[in-house]
């Protein structure tokens, strides 16, 4: 598994430095080991909200707080290392998805007193966000004992799968490129790691995506009796 530093020495190989850093927390006496502590929390941050990835991600029973808004019935906080808020559930939701007996008699289906049949329900609540006056996240809806799926925020890069790697490695690239490399040369390749990591990112979240085996249909009253 990767570590901060060999994720820092990747990218800086990625612009032709020969450079290495040995230390980013606390950083070096170097230039390269500064810019790569300064830029590093940023490339890994922006990451992790461009894609829900398995690795980080969460569910948790939210923690109510007093509600101000009364266009919604409850408030809670928002989870300190939330990213990403994915969905806000029932407290006793098995996933994003639920099977709801849907019944046939009717007028849709044209007959009466047929059997019940089984249709996809979507599960996830309607919700906003806001800040409080502190500052601090509320999320609002109208879900009591409300579950929340999030991606959290993972700074332990052993948790992260090779092509995050990859892709984390030539996102900090292109950060570093300018600073180092300098002038219009510099942000060449600061445009030519933007366009390797866009690559990596497509085939990074096909391989995080394909870790999952959610397959929803979405049925409607018109159409479950065929």
């Amino acid at each position: 598994m990767a570590s901060e530093v060999d994720i820092c020495n990747l990218a800086l190989s990625h612009i032709g430095d020969e450079a290495t850093v040995s230390s980013i927390d606390p950083p070096e006496a170097s230039f390269q080991a500064g810019l790569c502590a300064r830029f590093y929390p940023i490339a890994r941050d922006s990451l992790l909200q461009m894609h829900n990835w398995n690795f980080g991600s969460k569910r948790v029973n939210l923690a109510q707080v007093t509600n101000v808004w009364p266009e919604w019935e409850y408030a809670y906080a928002v989870p300190g290392d939330c990213v990403t808020i994915v969905s806000v559930l029932p407290p006793d939701a098995a996933n994003d998805y639920a099977t709801q007996f849907v019944p046939t008699d009717s007028p849709a289906f044209g007959h009466n007193y047929a059997p019940l049949i089984s249709a996809g329900q979507y599960v996830p609540q309607p919700y906003a966000v806001e800040a409080d006056t502190l500052g601090a996240g509320v999320i609002y809806t109208n879900q009591a004992s409300a579950m929340l799926r999030y991606q959290s925020l993972v700074s332990d890069p052993t948790k992260f799968t090779p092509l995050f790697v990859m892709t984390l490695s030539w996102h900090l690239a292109s950060m570093l490129a300018g600073p180092i490399i300098k002038g219009d040369i510099g942000s060449a390749e600061a445009k030519r790691c933007l366009q390797m990591m866009a690559g990596y990112l497509s085939q990074a979240r096909t391989s995080d995506s394909n870790m999952r085996n959610i397959k929803v249909e979405h049925i409607v009253p018109w159409s479950a009796g065929r």
